[in-house]
C-alpha cells in the first residue's frame, strides 16, 4: 500500500510531463508538414520557415509573463490555461484552411505551449524539492519523444492509404483537453504552501544585478547560439536531408525521428553533471553535438549509416546539454529573481531560436541548405568556443 502511494506522488510529475510531451508534439508536427503546405499552399520555404518562426516567436514571448502570471496567481492555473489554449488551436487545425488562418492558429498553438515550460520549471521544484534535477530531467525525455512522435504520426498519416494529417491535431486536441482537467484535478494538493512574499520578491535592481554578472551573460550567450543552432536544425532538417543528400521523405523523416529518440540521453547528462560538475558536461555534449552537425553539413552525400550516425551525434549532444543548462541556470540565478530571471532567459534564447527558421528559410532560397545550415554550425561552434572561455575565465574569477 505505501508502494502504491508513494508511485500515486508521481502523478504531479507524470501530468506536467505529458503535457511538455504534447506540446513538443504540437510543434513539431508542422516541419515534416512544409512540403505538404507547399505544394497546397504553393508557398516557399521562407514562406513556411517564417510561419514556423512565428509560432515560436509567440512561444518565446509567453515564457517571462506567464513567470510572472504564475507568480499572482499559481503555476497550476497558468499551465491548465495553456494546455486549454493549446488544445483549441489543434482542434482547429481539424479541418481545412486558408494560409492566412494556418498561421495564424500556428501562433496560438505558440501561445498555449509557451505557457508552460519555465512555469513547469519552478512548480516542479517545488514539489520535488529533493529531486528536482531528476524531475527536470524526466520531463524534458518526454518533451523530447513528442519530436519522435510527431513526425512518425504525420508520415502515417500522410502515406497512401492513411488518415489525413488533420487527424494528427484531433487527437493533439483531444489529449490536451483531457491532460489540462488531470492537471488542475490532481496538482493543486501536491503543492506545498507558497510564502505570500515569493510573488514580490526581487526588484529590478536584482534584474539588473543579475544582468551585470559578465559571467551570466556569456552563458546566456552560449544558451542563445544553441538555441538559434537547434531550433533552426529541427525546423529544416527533414527538408535538407531530402535536399543535400537525396533522401527520400520517409527516409529522411525516419532520420529526424532518431534525432529526438536519443533524447534518454538527458537524464544520464543530468547525473553526470553533479558528479563531474556542468561545465564539464555543458562543453563535452555542445563539443559532440558541433562535430555532428559538422559532418551532417560537410559532408551530406556520406552513406546512410554515416549519416545517420551524425545526426544521432547531433540529437545527443544537443539533448544531453538541455537538462545541464537548466540546472546551471538555476545555480547562477538567485533564489529572490528565480522565476523571472529564468523567464527572461528562456524569453532571449527562445527569441533568437524563434529567428532561426526563417534565416535557414531565406538563406536556402537565395543560397542553398548546405550553406544555410553552414550558418547553424557556426553559431554553434562559437557558443562552443564560449564554453571554454567561462570555463577558463569563470574559474579564475
Amino acid at each position: 500500500m505505501a508502494r502504491i502511494r508513494g508511485l500515486a506522488s508521481y502523478d504531479a510529475l507524470v501530468l506536467t510531463a505529458l503535457i511538455w510531451f504534447l506540446a513538443k508534439f504540437l510543434r513539431y508536427a508542422f516541419p515534416p508538414l512544409f512540403g505538404t503546405f507547399q505544394s497546397t499552399y504553393g508557398v516557399s520555404n521562407s514562406v513556411v520557415g517564417t510561419a514556423f518562426t512565428a509560432l515560436m516567436l509567440a512561444y518565446a514571448a509567453m515564457q517571462f509573463p506567464s513567470g510572472l502570471l504564475a507568480d499572482r496567481v499559481g503555476g497550476v492555473r497558468v499551465v491548465t490555461a495553456g494546455a486549454i489554449v493549446a488544445a483549441v488551436a489543434s482542434l482547429a487545425l481539424t479541418i481545412s484552411l486558408p494560409f492566412g488562418v494556418l498561421v495564424a492558429v500556428m501562433v496560438l498553438v505558440g501561445v498555449g505551449t509557451g505557457a508552460h515550460k519555465t512555469v513547469a520549471v519552478r512548480l516542479l521544484s517545488r514539489v520535488y524539492p529533493a529531486r528536482t534535477g531528476r524531475a527536470l530531467g524526466v520531463m524534458d525525455t518526454f518533451g523530447a519523444f513528442g519530436g519522435v512522435v510527431a513526425p512518425a504520426a504525420v508520415v502515417w498519416a500522410l502515406a497512401a492509404g492513411g488518415a489525413d494529417w488533420h487527424v494528427v491535431f484531433l487527437g493533439g486536441g483531444v489529449a490536451g483537453l483531457v491532460l489540462a482537467g488531470l492537471f488542475q484535478w490532481r496538482v493543486p494538493s501536491r503543492l506545498p504552501p507558497e510564502p505570500e512574499s515569493e510573488g514580490e520578491a526581487g526588484g529590478s535592481s536584482a534584474y539588473r544585478a543579475l544582468f551585470s554578472d559578465t559571467w551570466f551573460l556569456v552563458f546566456v550567450a552560449v544558451t542563445i547560439l544553441f538555441s538559434f543552432t537547434y531550433n533552426g536544425a529541427v525546423a529544416f532538417l527533414p527538408l535538407y536531408l531530402e535536399d543535400a543528400a537525396g533522401l527520400s521523405p520517409a527516409t529522411a523523416g525516419t532520420l529526424y525521428s532518431g534525432l529526438f529518440l536519443v533524447s534518454l540521453v538527458q537524464v544520464v547528462t543530468g547525473d553526470v553533471s553533479d558528479r563531474l560538475g556542468r561545465l564539464t558536461v555543458i562543453g563535452g555534449t555542445l563539443a559532440l553535438a558541433t562535430a555532428g552537425l559538422a559532418l551532417v553539413v560537410a559532408v551530406p552525400e556520406s552513406p546512410l549509416p554515416v549519416l545517420a550516425g551524425a545526426v544521432v551525434a547531433f540529437g545527443l549532444g544537443s539533448h544531453g546539454f538541455r537538462p545541464v543548462r537548466g540546472a546551471y541556470l538555476v545555480e547562477l540565478i538567485p533564489d529572490s529573481v528565480a522565476g523571472g530571471g529564468l523567464g527572461v532567459v528562456r524569453t532571449l534564447l527562445m527569441g533568437v531560436g524563434a529567428v532561426a527558421p526563417a534565416v535557414v528559410g531565406i538563406v536556402s532560397d537565395v543560397a542553398s541548405f548546405q550553406a544555410a545550415f553552414a550558418v547553424l554550425l557556426a553559431s554553434l561552434a562559437v557558443g562552443l568556443a564560449l564554453v571554454g572561455v567561462l570555463a577558463v575565465g569563470g574559474s579564475r574569477a
